[in-house]
C-alpha cells in the first residue's frame, strides 16, 4: 500500500490552493497512466473569506452581489467539485486529500463515508455527538430533528479513482458568513462549529492533529509529514 504524506499550507488564497492541488491531481493521474512514481497527499489549510460553488450548484444560493461580496471582503469561485455552495474562512480546517483510491481499495462512496467518519470521530473526541443525514453529504448534529445543523461540508472531484477537493470542518469559524448563502443548497438547515457547540475557542493545530490522525488511521496509515 502506498504511504500518505501530509502537508500544511497555512492560510492560503483559494485560487492558489486550487491551482496547487489541481497540479498535484493532474500529476498523479499522469503517473498512473504512464506507470510513473507518485505520492498520495493529504493537505490541510485555511482560506481567507471565500465562497465556492460546485459545478452543478445553483447561483441563486449565493445571496450577495459583487459589490456586497467586496464589502464583506469575500470572493466567489465556481469550482469543479461536486456539491453546491459553501463558505471557507479563517478558523475552519479545509482538508484536500489527493489520493489514488485504488491504493486503498476504496470506491468513491466508501471514500466519502471514510471522510465523514473521520470528522465524526474528531467531534466525538470533544464530546460532540455527530452523524450523517440520509441523502446529504457531510457531518451533522441532531440529525433528523428540527435542530439539524451541519458542522462539516464535503465536496470532491474524482477521475480515474484519483481525488481532489475534500472537506471543510468548522472549528472557530465566523458562522455569520453562512448567513449570506443557502449552505449546500439547503434553506431549512443550520450550520454550526465546534466552538459554538462547546462554548469556547479551540486550538486549531490540536484539531488538525486529531483530524489527521483519524484520516490516516481509517486509511491504514501512519503519518509521514512533508514541508509546506
Amino acid at each position: 500500500m502506498k504511504m500518505i504524506e501530509t502537508e500544511q499550507w497555512g492560510l492560503v488564497s483559494y485560487a492558489e490552493a486550487w491551482e496547487k492541488q489541481t497540479s498535484l491531481f493532474d500529476r498523479l493521474i499522469r503517473a498512473k497512466r504512464e506507470g510513473g512514481e507518485y505520492r498520495n497527499r493529504i493537505v490541510f489549510c485555511q482560506h481567507p473569506h471565500v465562497y465556492t460553488l460546485g459545478k452543478h450548484g445553483k447561483e441563486s444560493n449565493m445571496l450577495l452581489g459583487g459589490e456586497q461580496l467586496a464589502g464583506i471582503h469575500a470572493e466567489l469561485f465556481r469550482t469543479d467539485r461536486g456539491g453546491d455552495i459553501t463558505y471557507h474562512g479563517p478558523g475552519q480546517w479545509v482538508c484536500y486529500p489527493i489520493l489514488n483510491l485504488e491504493d486503498f481499495r476504496l470506491g468513491l462512496k466508501d471514500y466519502l463515508h471514510l471522510l465523514e467518519e473521520a470528522v465524526v470521530q474528531v467531534c466525538a473526541s470533544y464530546g460532540v455527538e455527530a452523524g450523517r443525514v440520509a441523502g446529504a453529504t457531510g457531518v451533522w448534529l441532531d440529525a433528523g430533528t428540527p435542530r439539524e445543523r451541519k458542522i462539516c461540508a464535503m465536496g470532491v472531484r474524482c477521475s480515474r479513482f484519483v481525488t481532489m477537493h475534500g472537506l471543510a470542518l468548522n472549528v472557530n469559524t465566523d458562522l455569520r458568513y453562512f448567513g449570506y448563502i443557502h449552505p449546500c443548497g439547503f434553506t431549512d438547515k443550520g450550520v454550526t462549529s465546534l466552538a459554538a457547540e462547546l462554548g469556547r475557542e479551540l486550538q486549531m493545530e490540536e484539531v488538525r492533529g486529531r483530524l489527521e490522525k483519524e484520516l490516516l488511521r481509517l486509511l491504514g496509515q501512519q503519518p509521514v509529514h512533508s514541508c509546506p
